[in-house]
């Protein structure tokens, strides 16, 4: 369960201001239907986190967990780092095509993750715990617990949004979290 709780926890924190948080208000405002959108979310999100958490099973079982605790406190401080550089999104280039809302959420979304700041926080804690998927099922809800609300929200309050502020509290959770990693906290506590 500790694997599950801290990477809900993380993920929901980390993908405040995403890009992908700012992909479901797009993709709200501009199509207002939930359900796909939600769909297309949970769908790729569990295929992205589920690649992720495979690579950092990999990485648990060939690298020593002393070098696995430097790298995983090292990029918490990186996530913290990177989660105060807002990211913006704009709707050129995203059309619905032939394929549907569903898919076109699909799609982007798991594109929009590679690579990305809750894709990597996966990838750690999945090489920290050994329970694939804990992490897994809890990274997937930390983003649907971030993303959801974006979703029902659209366009009406986005603007109104004080994700600044937000961004400065997820920079600094990850910060602390980093630094008790690496004080060596991070065995009782992650």
């Amino acid at each position: 369960m500790e694997a599950f709780f801290v990477s809900a926890l993380a993920v929901t924190v980390g993908e405040i201001g995403d890009k992908t948080q700012l992909l479901a208000l797009l993709l709200a405002a501009r199509y207002k239907k939930p359900a796909p959108i939600i769909l297309g979310i949970l769908v790729a999100t569990l295929a992205n986190h589920a690649l992720a958490g495979l690579i950092g099973s990999w990485v648990a079982s060939h690298i020593p967990a002393d070098w696995l605790r430097w790298g995983l406190g090292l990029s918490f401080i990186a996530i913290a780092a990177w989660t105060l550089k807002p990211d913006d999104m704009d709707d050129e280039g995203i059309q619905d095509g032939r394929y549907g809302v569903f898919l076109l959420t699909c799609v982007t979304f798991f594109l929009a993750e590679m690579g990305d700041k809750t894709q990597l926080a996966t990838v750690a804690l999945a090489a920290k715990y050994e329970a694939l998927l804990s992490v897994i099922a809890g990274t997937t809800l930390g983003m649907l617990i971030a993303d959801v609300p974006a979703v029902f929200l659209g366009k009406v309050a986005s603007p109104n949004f004080p994700f600044k502020l937000v961004r400065w509290i997820a920079a600094t959770v990850f910060a602390v979290l980093g630094c008790l990693v690496l004080a060596g906290a991070g065995d009782r506590f992650l």
